[in-house]
């Protein structure tokens, strides 16, 4: 077992990171294999950010390219999509509505 460790993010090709926090780490380096057990979770990589961005390469330059347009585009959220935090219009007076 490996001590010391905190984190271990792998990078999905989907742009996606399966994060484990505080995970238990085996390794044979003469086998080239290592051993990450514990939870992980499937992450978006803005869930990650700033944190993460020493860890990233090459590769996720096009997912923090898209992450940073979305910022860019005014909607204030990286992956562009509806929280759910806006209130709904209800088309007049709401006690009308409610009754309906």
């Amino acid at each position: 077992s490996i001590p010391g460790i905190e984190e271990v993010n792998m990078f999905k090709e989907d742009g996606r990171v399966l994060h484990f926090a505080a995970p238990k780490v085996q390794a044979s380096v003469a086998a080239n294999t290592y051993v990450v057990s514990g939870h992980g979770e499937d992450k978006g990589l803005q869930e990650l950010l700033p944190g993460i961005i020493n860890q990233l390469g090459p590769d996720n330059l096009a997912s923090l390219k898209r992450i940073a347009e979305g910022f860019a585009a005014g909607d204030g959220k990286a992956d562009g999509g509806d929280d759910g935090d806006e209130i709904p219009d209800v088309g007049g007076n709401f006690e009308d509505v409610s009754k309906q």
